[in-house]
């Protein structure tokens, strides 16, 4: 069994694969310890595993995961992957960005994709029908967009939205107009990189993953894959890759 690990900027995400692929377990910590790490492979039978994190994770969940796995990779730039990635940096780009672009090559293979990824940024990245990662843009997340319009002004409320609420076109009151200038102006930047890429006649696969893909999803509404463990599913495709002497 395959555990894989992704830390956020706000919490930990794991998630238990068998060998065929499937997910057997998902789940969600706001702190994630050593001690987790014991109890998960007291639990399960685990033989490796993969962790990608967005800061430094603590060195006691690093030595307990390669104590106790019979493979451990610890992702970073320097890990091999199974696509081609094109980003004149690689040392700074989001391991969770180029995880989802593994993940979404290995289920549309052979196709363009796409990649929203609407997490505390929203980030938008495109994988071409070769398996190369080619790049993608990096833009404020909504609770970050609601949060700085509070913050940066004298007046104006914090605001927080419900993931399936309907945002009005035009607020009829100041919370109904941040809550739908924000949420809509997230929609239309979505679409509008959509409305982009087939203008200029590519076809291609459109995925939604992260914590506040429901927000666009409720507005896109058709055109778009939702894939919660996108990103998960990455890292096990780059576990296994890893494994079988990449």
């Amino acid at each position: 069994m395959n555990l894989c690990i992704d830390q956020g900027n706000s919490r930990t995400k794991i998630a238990l694969f068998k060998k065929d692929g499937r997910i057997v377990k998902n789940l969600l910590y706001k702190s994630f310890t050593s001690a987790d790490v014991e109890r998960l492979f007291s639990l399960y039978p685990i033989t490796q595993s993969i962790v990608s994190s967005v800061a430094n994770m603590e060195p006691a969940v690093i030595n307990a995961l390669n104590r106790l796995s019979k493979k451990f990779v610890l992702f970073d730039h320097l890990t091999p992957l199974p696509i081609k990635n094109c980003y004149q940096t690689p040392e700074t780009l989001g391991h969770d960005r180029i995880a989802a672009a593994v993940g979404a090559a290995h289920l549309c293979p052979g196709q363009n994709l796409l990649i929203v990824d609407a997490g505390s940024a929203v980030t938008y990245d495109f994988v071409s029908a070769e398996q190369g990662y080619l790049g993608g843009n990096i833009a404020p997340g909504i609770k970050m967009r609601l949060t700085v319009l509070h913050q940066m002004t004298k007046k104006l409320p914090q605001v927080e939205v419900e993931q399936n609420a309907l945002t009005p076109l035009f607020g009829k009151n100041t919370k109904e107009a941040i809550a739908a200038g924000v949420v809509r102006g997230v929609v239309f930047e979505v679409k509008g990189y959509m409305r982009t890429l087939s203008e200029q006649g590519i076809e291609f696969v459109a995925f939604a993953t992260g914590g506040h893909a429901p927000y666009i999803l409720n507005g896109v509404k058709d055109g778009m894959r939702h894939e919660p463990n996108l990103v998960l599913i990455g890292l096990n495709k780059i576990l296994e890759y890893n494994m079988h002497g990449a």
